[in-house]
């Protein structure tokens, strides 16, 4: 006999299929309950704490991997994949001892283009 499953609300995962977007809207959407006015509040903090986090990053401190993986949360938080998994390739790198460079690299490129995504939203 099958015991009775019990009903649970379960959050989405982000997709498995790559966005065209440097935001997933949806993620965030749902992050923020669909509250547009959060969902604004929310791009324009992560904005400010990303390029807070990418210039105190840029000299390669001890403290590197901690705000990498600052930021990586932040970005699952609002949908922006690509930041999270470049922040990823950047505390791997910093603990690998290898490639630090590059993925610090990538990270910056993808803060970018999150950040002019973001831009566009935000623009009245």
């Amino acid at each position: 006999m099958m015991p009775e499953l019990q009903r649970m609300e379960w959050m989405p995962s982000p997709p498995l299929a790559p966005i065209d977007s440097p935001l997933d809207r949806d993620h965030l959407s749902r992050m923020t309950l669909g509250d547009a006015e959060l969902e604004q509040e929310v791009l324009a903090m992560f904005a400010e704490q990303a390029a807070r986090l990418l210039a105190a990053m840029a000299a390669m401190p001890a403290e590197t991997g901690a705000l990498a993986h600052k930021l990586k949360g932040s970005a699952r938080g609002i949908g922006a994949f690509a930041v999270a998994d470049a922040a990823a390739g950047l505390e791997t790198a910093i603990r690998t001892g290898r490639g630090r460079s590059d993925a610090f690299a990538a990270l910056k490129e993808a803060v970018t283009e999150a950040s002019a995504a973001i831009e566009a939203i935000l623009k009245p």
